[in-house]
């Protein structure tokens, strides 16, 4: 049988739920499971970072883990089961690609993207803003860009590139001025708005600033690392001068 192992899973987590499975998967909720769900999907997207396929298949592993652990338990709640959702996301993909399973002709990839946004808003009838439906849940960065994206699709966008560089540094010397005033809230405030006119910088150039920030942190902690490495006596005792130049030696010695 073509999918005798993800019957199998299934049958496993079932087994783990029942009264005489796993106590700690019996008590397991949708809401004490979101760190896990969290976790698992970050662990896979490393796992593609780092080209490793055999990790990549562990890590996906978990993540299907948490699609069946959650589907277990709502068919337990008497909610739905994991075929429901199988056949709920089947639909939903014929759906949103008639050039595929319909008779609608498509050009580009942008009129793929265009057209799967209009289905998509046939769909949520309920939505009456274009904010709606954002994750409350994603990290704060992610949502960034999100609702950027969203209003750009509404025409509320930067005229040029030049115009959204203002926008920077005008957000830096409000910044500036309300560090003057040492008001906390007027402080992250601005500073929220320095982070968020940045994420729209980095849209306008087609870059997806969480990678972009998770590739930053990536590569200062390599960097630091190899300063730990080189360092000749602890960290703590280093001068300002000496952190510089060991950290230029550093980055030298990476490539």
């Amino acid at each position: 049988m073509k999918w005798e192992n993800l019957e199998k899973l299934i049958e496993t987590v079932r087994i783990l739920r029942s009264p005489d499975g796993c106590q700690w998967d019996r008590e397991q909720t949708h809401k004490s499971l979101k760190p896990n769900m969290l976790e698992e999907a970050y662990e896979a997207v490393d796992a593609i970072d780092s080209g490793d396929m055999s990790n990549l298949k562990e890590e996906l592993g978990d993540v299907l883990l948490q699609v069946v652990l959650h589907s277990q338990i709502a068919d337990d709640e008497g909610e739905f089961n994991i075929d429901d959702v199988s056949k709920e996301l089947n639909e939903k993909l014929i759906h949103r690609h008639p050039h595929v399973f319909g008779n609608q002709k498509v050009n580009s990839t942008d009129e793929i993207l265009n057209n799967w946004d209009k289905l998509k808003k046939e769909e949520k009838k309920d939505r009456k803003s274009a904010m709606d439906g954002i994750s409350k849940a994603q990290s704060a960065l992610m949502s960034a860009q999100k609702i950027s994206k969203r209003a750009v699709k509404t025409g509320f966008e930067w005229p040029n590139e030049k115009s959204l560089w203002d926008c920077v540094y005008s957000e830096f010397d409000e910044f500036k001025e309300a560090v003057k005033e040492g008001d906390k809230d007027h402080i992250e405030d601005e500073m929220g708005d320095i982070l968020f006119a940045v994420v729209n910088l980095a849209r306008w150039n087609k870059i997806d600033a969480e990678q972009a920030l998770l590739r930053a942190n990536k590569k200062f902690m390599t960097r630091f690392r190899k300063m730990e490495e080189i360092a000749t006596k602890p960290l703590e005792n280093y001068s300002f001068e000496e952190y510089d130049a060991l950290w230029k030696q550093a980055k030298k010695l990476l490539g």
